[in-house]
């Protein structure tokens, strides 16, 4: 079996705890939870017809007050790019996070993830906007922890992109 470590990355109260919870155990908690530090989870998954044990490791939640320690994001074969679309400011902490993160690891796979999507009556993040991340080269999927909707599909995904770099 592959062993791999994840980090899932963003701003404070984008969900990704919520994500996690979602992927790992089937479960969606509308209570909020600080992540203190760091909250390490695993669960296999079969790609390509290969076993993968992913390490999760979800990291606080970045502000103005704490900031991602890059020590945390050693050894990751990938993360998780988190955004709240209820959130456009969650949005541009994504964009200088990922430069961080690749500063610290360097290119890694990972996935932008546009979480809340069961929320799009409260959505601020455009259609172009989504468009311009994509135009990058960044691979983009909506999610919704609360429903489940792309959650199974961004480990997925992020699976196959680390088997296949």
């Amino acid at each position: 079996m592959i062993q791999k470590k994840i980090c899932m990355v963003g701003a404070f109260a984008t969900g990704k705890t919520s994500l996690i919870a979602r992927f790992v155990h089937s479960v969606f908690s509308e209570r909020y939870y600080t992540t203190v530090g760091v909250k390490i989870d695993k669960k296999t998954i079969e790609v390509q017809d290969k076993k993968l044990n992913f390490i999760i490791w979800d990291l606080y939640g970045e502000d103005e007050f704490q900031k991602v320690r890059t020590s945390y994001l050693r050894g990751s074969s990938g993360y998780v790019l988190v955004v709240d679309g209820t959130r456009y400011s969650t949005l541009e902490k994504a964009f200088n996070l990922q430069i961080r993160v690749e500063d610290a690891i360097g290119k890694v796979p990972f996935i932008l993830v546009l979480n809340k999507w069961d929320m799009t009556n409260e959505w601020e993040i455009e259609d172009s906007e989504i468009d311009a991340v994509i135009q990058k080269g960044w691979s983009v999927i909506k999610t919704s922890a609360k429903n489940g909707l792309g959650v199974e599909e961004v480990f997925q995904s992020l699976a196959k992109k680390i088997l296949d770099g």
